[in-house]
């Protein structure tokens, strides 16, 4: 039994991981990204795929973001009609998240035209929601820790991630004719001391390593992120302002809200401000929280409880409709916006950066990773104008960056969860992250652990076993 892997994504950046694992003659593709970011970047989801896709006997992803499943749709526009593997949350969120996904397409391609800032007369979307409507009943939800058989002698097994509900640490177990290896991605994990997930659970042996390198580059200081949101949000009300927070609706969303009840219990931020939650996904996805009550460290009473930090309901609003998102704009102090996209790639931020970014007393949070050519790293990095919805707006809104929101674990938490392999893989692959946090997280694992790590490359390809 040969083994071979060839990178379609998620090779020197942070989005669009696709990696199509040849057993012989059966063809697993891990994970089904869109990109994102770098307009280079972009059109790959536009090209016909480099992999056959009528050759795909399933798909396993590790979880719901849509850098790692919202190419998913398009794949089955192009044929596939095979299983999709994935932990049960994830399996609920996908539904969500990807006819979200759809949907911003269909609204972005509909608004290029109307406005007349598209290169083509008659843009047209990635994928719509019917596409999305195809792939659902592919999709298999498994439970975290049970293993199970996809073909004889390929077992898979899912342990928690902790990076967002239902993410999971990929395991394969591929029995050959002489010998039992052993391959496993890590997916996105999660921080060591994150407030409503579970760390990421130790992995002790693999013959091939798959590790996601976000913030393989550096350490992320701060911690507990409650000190510097409070000033931020406290100068921003004194100032007659409002708090912009761009968030993904799984996962940073809630995050957010469970650090600002613990600001209001504490009386560090004003009892009387006003919360807006304006991501119809982030209220959807909330719910699933009870739902898989065994897959997050979140009580049910502060889920469902007036004063649970999820509700909130002295202070939140949860906002549904588009008119009501736009009546927001009207807001000038004492408000906290919470929406999505985290990225600010799209979705009902964009009109909430189009109206505030030129408000000299306005904040915009930023509390997640940034990937590079995505709008949100461009206001990061201090540019003064950014374009939305084909207009230049200007940049006046004051901007602030905490890394200790961040889902990702940094490069202090990824060694921990190295360091419980008791023997060094035979191949250890870097994926998801950036050339110089790479090349940094593969000079700290040389030094650390003496194990030498592979930055693979767009469309490089390795045999990992040969006649197991």
């Amino acid at each position: 039994m040969d083994v071979r892997v060839k990178f379609f994504g998620g090779a020197q950046s942070v989005t669009g991981s696709k990696y199509l694992l040849e057993i012989d003659d059966y063809t697993l593709l891990v994970d089904c990204g869109l990109f994102q970011g770098l307009k280079p970047l972009r059109l790959r989801n536009w090209d016909a795929p480099a992999f056959e896709v009528s050759k795909i006997d399933a798909v396993l992803l590790t979880h719901a973001h849509i850098d790692h499943s919202g190419y998913l749709p398009k794949l089955f526009n192009l044929g596939f009609r095979g299983p999709v593997f994935c932990t049960t949350p994830t399996a609920d969120l996908l539904e969500i998240m990807l006819m979200d996904s759809a949907k911003l397409q269909e609204e972005e391609a509909l608004y290029a035209k109307k406005k007349g800032y598209s290169k083509h007369e008659n843009p047209e979307p990635l994928y719509t929601q019917k596409d999305v409507e195809l792939c659902l009943p592919y999709i298999c939800g498994v439970a975290f820790h049970h293993t199970f058989e996809i073909k004889p002698g390929i077992q898979i097994h899912f342990a928690m991630a902790g990076h967002i509900l239902g993410a999971a640490i990929l395991s394969l177990t591929i029995t050959g004719d002489h010998q039992t290896k052993k391959i496993v991605f890590s997916g996105d994990l999660g921080r060591k001391d994150d407030p409503l997930m579970f760390p990421p659970e130790p992995v002790l042996d693999a013959d091939v390593l798959f590790v996601e390198s976000t913030y393989g580059g550096r350490a992320v200081p701060e911690l507990n992120p409650i000190p510097k949101m409070a000033r931020i949000i406290n100068e921003t009300f004194a100032a007659k302002g409002c708090v912009l927070i761009p968030a993904f609706s799984v996962g940073r969303t809630q995050n957010i809200l469970y650090y600002i009840k613990e600001m209001l219990e504490d009386g560090l931020i004003a009892p009387e401000l006003e919360i807006y939650v304006d991501s119809p996904m982030a209220i959807a996805a909330t719910k699933l929280y009870q739902k898989h009550m065994d897959a997050h460290k979140i009580t049910y009473e502060q889920l469902t409880t007036e004063d649970g930090f999820v509700t909130l309901r002295k202070n939140m609003v949860m906002v549904q409709s588009h008119e009501a998102s736009k009546y927001l704009n009207q807001k000038k102090s004492n408000a906290i916006i919470i929406s999505a996209s985290g990225m600010m790639t799209g979705g009902r931020i964009m009109h909430h950066l189009f109206n505030r970014l030129p408000n000299e007393q306005d904040t915009v949070i930023v509390v997640g990773y940034q990937a590079e050519g995505t709008r949100g790293r461009r206001i990061v990095d201090g540019e003064t104008a950014i374009k939305i919805m084909g207009q230049m707006v200007s940049v006046k809104a004051r901007v602030e960056q905490i890394d200790g929101l961040s889902a990702h674990a940094d490069q202090t938490e990824l060694l921990f969860w190295l360091k419980h392999f008791q023997d060094k893989p035979k191949f250890t692959f870097l994926v998801h992250g950036e050339p110089d946090g790479l090349l940094a997280f593969q000079s700290v694992i040389k030094t650390e652990l003496g194990w030498d790590a592979i930055i693979p490359a767009y469309l490089e390809s390795f045999v990992l076993f040969k006649g197991i």
